[in-house]
């Protein structure tokens, strides 16, 4: 797993944590979950409040999609109750994961979770940030998260990720400085989004726009996506070309 000690950047008042602490941590709050109905106190909503202070501003960000694999078909094999305790605990654990590594929670949709790391003037350091995030995602899951549920004869569960930087628009839905509902709009959550659902199974993807600010290290560990004809249709917002896509290859 990624050593993310070095990745926290995003909020004040943050605690350094090293991986095996995640896993350990991760392991203890899903079997309380499991065992006891543990409810999730989770960190505060600070993208709210950072979007509030931000509406009608264009912000340059990271946008990650975070979906999980097979859902479906675990609502067809487990009582709903036990649906919903792993669920929530899938989202609350990948909601720590990107709160650990600098970035926002935007929204949970679903069984899927929706995050963003904001550029300010250092665009690459957040591209670095979502990467590792998305390996550390990654690795809770099959570390974390997966061993508990074996234990109780759950299927495991399994991610697709999907990543694209650019500039968005805090949007705010109604009047109310305090209450009306914020959220973020533009073509890069769009983009994000697409590449998501074109990933596999415990697959990374990321847009051009992101792999462009990645450290050379980092950049070495993807490859471009080589896309049949028809397969990937969306080009690129500056040159008008296909839009590259990278899948990370460790």
């Amino acid at each position: 797993m990624p050593d993310i000690r070095d990745m926290i950047g995003g909020h004040t008042g943050e605690r350094v944590v090293d991986s095996e602490t995640l896993i350990r941590e991760t392991q203890e709050r899903v079997a309380g979950a499991l065992k006891r109905g543990y409810e999730y106190r989770g960190p505060t909503n600070e993208s709210e409040r950072f979007l509030r202070r931000n509406v009608w501003s264009r912000v340059r960000m990271v946008t990650v999609y975070v979906d999980l694999v097979g859902s479906t078909q675990m609502t067809l094999e487990l009582p709903s109750e036990k649906i919903a305790t792993i669920i929530s605990s899938f989202a609350q654990e990948v909601a720590s994961v990107i709160h650990t590594c600098g970035g926002y929670v935007l929204k949970f949709v679903g069984d899927a979770v929706i995050g963003y790391f904001v550029a300010g003037q250092d665009p690459l350091r957040a591209a670095d940030a979502a990467v590792t995030c998305a390996r550390s995602m990654i690795s809770v899951i099959r570390d974390g998260i997966n061993p508990v549920l074996a234990q109780y004869d759950y299927p495991e569960l399994r991610v697709k990720v999907g990543m694209d930087y650019g500039e968005n628009v805090v949007a705010r839905y109604g009047a109310d400085p305090e209450k009306s509902h914020v959220d973020i709009i533009g073509p890069v959550m769009n983009i994000a989004a697409k590449i998501q659902a074109m990933a596999r199974p415990c697959q990374i993807l990321i847009g051009d726009d992101v792999y462009a600010r990645l450290h050379p290290d980092m950049q070495g560990q993807f490859r471009q996506v080589e896309w049949s004809p028809g397969q990937w249709q969306y080009r690129s917002r500056v040159t008008g070309d296909l839009y590259r896509v990278y899948e990370h290859s460790a």
